[in-house]
C-alpha cells in the first residue's frame, strides 16, 4: 500500500482547515486530509482522505502513520476537549509525527481570563512534553464572528466595558498557517500571535458593522451577573456559560488587545480590518 502524503491536515470540514488545504493543494502540495466524517472532506487534487476523531487514539494513530508534519486545528468545544487533544497528540507521537502546527489562542496561559485559553495552554504544554517540534498559532477571536455576536437583533451584549479586541479574520489565519506549512522546519519551536491590524472596542466594532450593513447595530455592556442571566435562554452546561461570558471579560481585562504584525510577516500581506472583511 502506498503511504499517504507526509503533510496531514485536520479540521478540513471547517473554515480554517479547509482553506489551508485548498491553498496548499492549489500550490501542488500532496495532502493527507483527516476528518471525523471523511465524506464531508473537500475533494482536492493530490489529497488522500482518512478518518480521524481526536478522542479515538487508535484510529488517529493508524491515520497518522507515515506523516511528518501535522496541522492540528483545535477540536470542537466540549467539556472533554483537552483530554481529546492529549489523546490525539499521543497518537501523533506514537505514529512518528515530527512537528505539530497547532491553532492555539492569544495569551494562552493557565490563568487566562478567557477560560478556553487555559485548555490551549495545556495543549501546548502537552505537545512540548511529547518531545515534538511545534509551531503555535495563537489566534485572537475571529473577526468573522463579531457580526454574529449581535444576532438577528443587531445587539452585541456582554461585560466587555470599553476594552479592546484585535480580532483576526479566519482567512488570515488560514493564509498564515499555509505559509508555515510550506516550510514547517523554518518555524519550529516558534509561536505567533495572529491579530487584525487594529484593536477595537465593541462599541467601535458595532458602529463599523452598522455602517457596512446599513442597519442598526449596537453594543450593550452588561454586568457579569447580567451576562450569565441573559444567556440562560440557551440551555448549556456551566463550562459553556463560563466560556461565553469570559470572552467578554477577557476583552475588558485587556487580554485580547495586543496588535501584532505576525500575519503580515508570515504572508507578506497586511491583515484584514473589520471594514475590509465586511466589504468583501
Amino acid at each position: 500500500m502506498t503511504t499517504p502524503p507526509p503533510l496531514a491536515i485536520t479540521g478540513v470540514t471547517g473554515t480554517v482547515g479547509s482553506q489551508v488545504a485548498r491553498i496548499l493543494a492549489e500550490a501542488g502540495f500532496p495532502l493527507r486530509l483527516l476528518a471525523r466524517t471523511p465524506a464531508n472532506a473537500p475533494m482536492l487534487p493530490g489529497a488522500v482522505v482518512l478518518p480521524c476523531d481526536y478522542g479515538n487514539r487508535a484510529l488517529c494513530q493508524r491515520s497518522l502513520e507515515g506523516a511528518e508534519t501535522l496541522f492540528m486545528v483545535s477540536g470542537r468545544e466540549n467539556e472533554d476537549r483537552l483530554s481529546e487533544h492529549k489523546a490525539f497528540i499521543d497518537a501523533a507521537q506514537a505514529a512518528g509525527v515530527r512537528q505539530i502546527v497547532y491553532t492555539s489562542f492569544m495569551g494562552a496561559a493557565p490563568d487566562a481570563v478567557f477560560t478556553l485559553a487555559r485548555d490551549h495552554f495545556h495543549t501546548e504544554e502537552h505537545i512540548k512534553a511529547a518531545g515534538l517540534d511545534y509551531t503555535f498559532l495563537r489566534d485572537n477571536i475571529y473577526l468573522d464572528f463579531l457580526e454574529d455576536f449581535g444576532g438577528p437583533e443587531g445587539m452585541i451584549r456582554g461585560p466587555a466595558d470599553e476594552g479592546r479586541v484585535s480580532a483576526v479574520a479566519q482567512a488570515d489565519v488560514a493564509r498564515s498557517a499555509a505559509a508555515i506549512l510550506r516550510d514547517p522546519r523554518a518555524h519550529a519551536q516558534t509561536a505567533y500571535t495572529l491579530t487584525g491590524p487594529e484593536a477595537l472596542t465593541l462599541t467601535e466594532a458595532a458602529a463599523i458593522i452598522a455602517k457596512a450593513r446599513n442597519r442598526p447595530f449596537r453594543f450593550r455592556n452588561e454586568t457579569v451577573p447580567e451576562a450569565y442571566e441573559s444567556r440562560k435562554k440557551w440551555p448549556a452546561p456551566p463550562w459553556q456559560y463560563d466560556a461565553w461570558v469570559s470572552t467578554y471579560t477577557a476583552i475588558a481585562a485587556g487580554q485580547l488587545a495586543e496588535v501584532t504584525d505576525d500575519v503580515e510577516r508570515l504572508t507578506g500581506r497586511r491583515a484584514l480590518s473589520l471594514a475590509e472583511l465586511l466589504a468583501g
